[in-house]
């Protein structure tokens, strides 16, 4: 760099600091300043050699999470000085230690729990990622400020990810939907929240994002005159009841839009309350309540309101302490609206979380009103009852994951995960007792193998040497220990059928002149319209492959060879025919190919979405079923990439021209006489495909039909679509998910 740019960045960076001091939501005394400004000097010099992948200048990175700690999330001196050293001890020679010589022992607690958090690198181990969030979580019990940095880190490092390569893009957004952006919701912050979902919806899904982003921009005018059309009305009789107030419209989030398109398969045009209006009161505490239902009885006055949807949030708040009332109303042209009532107390707390709460608490200091709000928000982490509901709901998965605790016959104690059976804790003794086990005793009665365990058990387990596991205890058992073992026990099993399948498909073949080799292998893994040649080997093995079909196999590749050669002959005699018969099955068979290098690899589709080819998809590794495919919008797929991002493979389709795939419509209308035949009509006219199953049904003049068909690409699936949406009475037909 220029000393001229050098100085530019200088003069960029005071300015920045000057504006976090100037930002601040609390009020910071001199001895604050001074502590911010000893930590800055600190994370400047410990950054200064070092840049973003955007070429910028670290330090911009500290100084942006401070900034967000102390204007959005609103906390004081402490949590800024921590912010601005978040990286500082995992980058440079700085120790915690330093830190605490240097401040004090509360800031290098933080710094530490801080670094903790970002020292587990994600690749190592599979659960890796959830013992790390669950870490992050526990940590609440020492000090909530070190998870309310770290989201304020990962927002800036969110709103920063465009230099980055496209699948860390995605990874680092599926884990921000999956984890951060309900931590910010559960701790209140919903402006975090709402920026954290918009920018993880980005990177996952982009064409979505920005498809939703223009029709947004389209519209903008025309909702900002619709809004303005009821804000009218309703400031004039405000202001007739003496009521100080100001009203916002406020769209609502690109993501939310996405859900409800999502949720309820509909389009943006048919999502109604894409806007809310938000009016804030002036009041003093012990007038709230009241003004609140006086503001309500003025909305309903011109506007009919929907009972069911009304919530009151002032009479009893969230757990994350969460007040305003929120009213559906009828508004013009016969759209939803919904109006949130809020005193400016409340929205200050809607909008800043905690911190807003203990400033209301008479005098509370940082560290008394953290204690007020982090024993709420204990209670409703560790209440299963209704608040804590909504937490796990949000949490996909339930990193709270309860335990029991049960007893071997000699009085040891083991913990198991809550809902764990008792062939669970044959496996979690000693993996070869698990296999062994052909019988289980709880408190001395003999229970069936899949009996849940509770805390408190004496188990016993009953073994025999010539046991094997059979493909049904995958259903007995909830750890992963013990179905991992199964499966390769399994695997192993079907493994050493395949081989002695091999060596009988060999002598059968022999006998019809027929030499089993890599080509014979893929034709008859084509012939018998399978996916591997494991799958082969095995059902020879087991027997399920008779002679007369083996025959027939033969006859047709000496039919196929000998017109073959004919046809050759005419044309070119020179080309080698196992070669060209070996393009030709291969060009029939792999139309899926993996990772930069297109290999061809053995796949499985999977089930909970179905890929057929022309669908965007994506490779995940498992541990023993290989590779499953799903669809990149599959309801799985951004808890795959965020949990097992190192085990996620591209994959993209090539010809498909043979194959046939599954897929399910849901199709709704009016019901109309002779619409059914009219449907598997325009179904069945359709070139290539069948239909597999049909359930249609009507209920008072309303037709409803699934129907499940199988074709070959997504073109055709498009196609026969469209045709179905041309029949008379038919209003909407989607293609779901399987359950």
């Amino acid at each position: 760099m220029t000393e001229i740019e050098l100085e530019a960045e200088n003069k960029a960076i005071a300015q920045e600091y000057k504006e976090l001091l100037r930002i601040s939501y609390q009020t910071l005394t001199e001895d604050d300043k001074k502590i911010i400004r000893k930590a800055f000097d600190v994370a400047v010099d410990a950054h200064k050699d070092q840049r973003r992948k955007s070429g910028e200048a670290y330090i911009f990175h500290p100084i942006a999470v401070a900034k967000i700690v102390a204007r959005d999330i609103g906390l004081g001196a402490t949590s800024i000085a921590a912010a601005l050293m978040h990286d500082v001890v995992e980058d440079t020679d700085i120790t915690v230690q330093d830190i605490e010589k240097m401040f004090n022992p509360k800031i290098a607690q933080l710094v530490e729990g801080l670094t903790k958090i970002a020292k587990v690198k994600t690749d190592q181990e599979i659960s890796v990622q959830a013992e790390n969030f669950r870490k992050m979580l526990l940590t609440l019990n020492d000090d909530v400020r070190v998870i309310l940095i770290k989201i304020a880190d990962r927002l800036h490092n969110m709103q920063t990810m465009g230099s980055m390569v496209d699948y860390k893009q995605a990874k680092i957004a599926s884990e921000t939907l999956y984890i951060y952006a309900p931590l910010a919701h559960r701790l209140g912050l919903y402006n975090i929240k709402t920026q954290l979902e918009d920018l993880g919806l980005k990177y996952t899904e982009p064409e979505v994002y920005n498809d939703i982003v223009s029709k947004i921009k389209e519209t903008k005018e025309e909702q900002d005159e619709y809004i303005k059309t009821i804000s009218d009305v309703l400031s004039k009789s405000m202001t007739d009841e003496g009521i100080e107030f100001t009203i916002k419209g406020r769209p609502k989030s690109i993501y939310s839009i996405r859900r409800k398109m999502k949720v309820q398969g509909v389009t943006f045009d048919e999502v109604y309350d894409k806007f809310a209006l938000r009016i804030i009161y002036k009041a003093s505490q012990h007038d709230e309540k009241f003004i609140a239902w006086k503001i309500y009885s003025v909305v309903t006055d011109h506007y009919r309101p929907s009972p069911s949807r009304l919530r009151d949030w002032i009479s009893s708040p969230k757990s994350s302490g969460y007040e305003a009332l929120h009213i559906t109303v009828m508004g013009p042209k016969g759209r939803w609206v919904e109006i949130q009532v809020r005193s400016e107390r409340m929205d200050e707390i809607a909008e800043k979380g905690y911190a807003a709460h203990y400033k209301y608490k008479n005098g509370a200091t940082e560290e008394h009103g953290l204690e007020i709000w982090l024993n709420q928000l204990k209670e409703a982490l560790e209440s299963s009852a209704s608040n804590a509901v909504d937490f796990v709901e949000d949490f996909k998965l339930n990193l709270y994951s309860k335990e029991i605790y049960v007893f071997t016959p000699k009085g040891e104690i083991k913990s198991l995960p809550k809902g764990a059976t008792s062939l669970d804790f044959a496996f979690s003794i000693h993996s070869e007792i698990g296999v062994k086990t052909r019988g289980t005793r709880v408190n001395g009665k003999l229970v069936p193998l899949n009996h849940i365990l509770s805390s408190g058990d004496q188990v016993e387990i009953i073994t025999s040497a010539n046991q094997k596991p059979t493909s049904q205890w995958l259903d007995y058992v909830t750890t992963s220990r013990a179905k991992n073992k199964i499966k390769n026990v399994l695997n192993e099993n079907t493994k050493k059928i395949a081989e002695e399948g091999k060596e009988i498909l060999t002598r059968k073949l022999r006998h019809l002149k027929v030499t089993l080799n890599e080509t014979t292998v893929n034709e008859l893994v084509n012939f018998f319209k399978l996916q591997t040649s494991l799958d082969l080997f095995y059902r020879a093995g087991i027997g399920t492959i008779e002679n007369q079909q083996l025959k027939d196999f033969a006859a047709q590749k000496s039919n196929t060879l000998v017109n073959f050669f004919k046809k050759t002959i005419k044309r070119t005699p020179t080309a080698q025919p196992e070669q060209i018969s070996k393009n030709e099955i291969s060009k029939k068979f792999d139309m899926l190919v993996f990772g930069a290098e297109q290999d061809k690899l053995d796949y499985v589709l999977s089930p909970c979405c179905n890929p057929i080819p022309g669908d965007d998809v994506f490779g995940f590794i498992t541990i023993n079923e290989g590779i499953k495919v799903h669809r990149k919008d599959c309801p799985n797929a951004i808890s795959l990439q965020s949990n097992y991002a190192y085990r996620i493979i591209q994959a993209k389709w090539i010809d498909s021209s043979q194959e046939e795939f599954k897929a399910i419509l849901k199709i709704t209308g009016m019901d109309t006489l002779g619409l059914t035949n009219e449907l598997t009509k325009v179904i069945s006219n359709q070139m290539h495909v069948n239909i597999q199953s049909i359930a249609l049904s009507s209920e008072a003049g309303i037709f409803n039909g699934q129907v499940t068909v199988v074709v070959q690409n997504n073109t055709i699936l498009k196609k026969l679509i469209e045709n179905i949406k041309k029949v008379d009475g038919i209003d909407k037909v989607t293609r779901v998910n399987n359950n």
